[in-house]
C-alpha cells in the first residue's frame, strides 16, 4: 500500500530544508499542527501525516492488533521515513506520539537524528516513586467512561484535557477532533494510550531530545517533565508559559520558538 496514501502524508516548507516530522496525539490529527507549521516551513521541510485510524488515514489499513500497542503506531512513522527515504529527521512527537518517537527511533535509528517531545508521558499511572497524574483506579473509571460513551467522554474531558477555559473555542476544537474519530477506533487507542509504560524505553534515547512541558497540564504534570528529562542524558528541558496539554494550539508562538531554538542549535 502507498504509505502517502495509507498515512493522508503533506510536505510543505523549503525542499532542500533539514526535515521535520510532526505527530499527533490521541484524538487528533495533523490538523492540530496547523497553527505551527508557517514557522517551521520557514527554513524546514515539514512533514505531515495521520496515524492509521485518525484524519484522512486509509481506515481500511487499521488492525486492533497492529494498533493495540504503541509499537504499532511506531511502526507507521518508520514506514513513513522509509517510505520518503528520509534521513535523520527531527521526530515532533506531542502526548503520547513522544513515546511512539522513542520506539520508532529504535525502530529506524538512522532514520530519526533528533527527538522533540510536546507534553511527553511515559506512563500515565502513579507508582511508588514516580507520579503519572492518576491512579489505576482513575484509568480504569476513564476508560470505562470512554468505552460506554465515547461521545459523551469526548465532549465532558475534551476541554479538561486543553484546558484554557477562557477560550471556550479551543476546548471546541478538541472536542470535535475526537468525535471525529471512529469511537471503536479511538477505544483501542486510548486503552494502548493510558495502559502504556514506557518509562524503560526512555534508557535507548542517545538523539539530541527537547522536552517540552506546561507550566499546568492535567494529563502530563510538570513532574513527569522532569522524569523524561532526568531519564535522557542528552535531552534539554523546557517550560512554556502554557496552560493545557496542547500548547501547539493554545501557544503556537512559543511553541513554534522552542521547537525552532532547538532545531538551530543542532545545525
Amino acid at each position: 500500500m502507498d504509505v502517502r496514501r495509507r498515512n493522508n502524508i503533506t510536505i510543505t516548507g523549503r525542499a532542500d530544508g533539514p526535515v521535520v516530522v510532526l505527530a499527533h496525539g490521541f484524538g487528533c490529527d495533523q490538523n492540530m499542527w496547523r497553527l505551527t507549521v508557517p514557522a517551521l516551513a520557514r527554513e524546514h521541510r515539514v512533514v505531515l501525516f495521520d496515524y492509521v485510524g485518525c484524519g484522512g488515514s486509509d481506515l481500511s489499513a487499521w488492525s486492533r492488533q497492529r494498533y493495540s500497542s504503541l509499537e504499532g503506531y511506531a511502526r507507521d512513522v518508520a514506514e513513513v521515513c522509509e517510505g520518503l527515504d528520509l534521513e535523520r529527521v527531527t521526530f515532533v512527537g506531542h502526548s503520547v506520539s513522544a513515546m511512539v518517537g522513542v520506539l520508532a527511533a529504535q525502530l529506524v535509528p538512522d532514520r530519526i537524528g533528533a527527538l522533540v517531545m510536546v507534553a511527553p508521558s511515559p506512563c500515565y499511572i502513579d507508582e511508588d516513586g514516580y507520579r503519572g497524574g492518576f491512579t489505576a483506579a482513575d484509568i480504569d473509571e476513564l476508560l470505562v467512561s470512554l468505552e460506554s460513551n465515547y461521545l459523551g467522554w469526548s465532549s465532558a474531558m475534551a476541554p479538561v484535557i486543553m484546558g484554557n477555559p477562557e477560550r471556550p473555542k479551543l476546548g471546541q476544537e478538541l472536542t470535535n477532533s475526537f468525535c471525529a474519530t471512529d469511537p471503536d477506533i479511538a477505544r483501542v487507542f486510548a486503552r494502548t494510550t493510558f495502559l502504556s509504560d514506557s518509562r524503560n524505553d526512555l534508557k535507548s534515547v542517545t538523539v539530541p531530545t527537547l522536552v517540552l512541558e506546561c507550566s499546568q497540564d492535567v494529563i502530563a504534570p510538570r513532574e513527569v517533565g522532569a522524569y523524561v528529562h532526568a531519564a535522557i542524558p542528552s535531552s534539554r528541558l523546557v517550560t512554556l508559559a502554557a496552560t493545557g496539554h496542547c500548547p501547539q494550539l493554545s501557544a503556537p508562538e512559543a511553541t513554534s520558538q522552542a521547537v525552532l531554538d532547538f532545531l538551530s542549535a543542532l545545525r
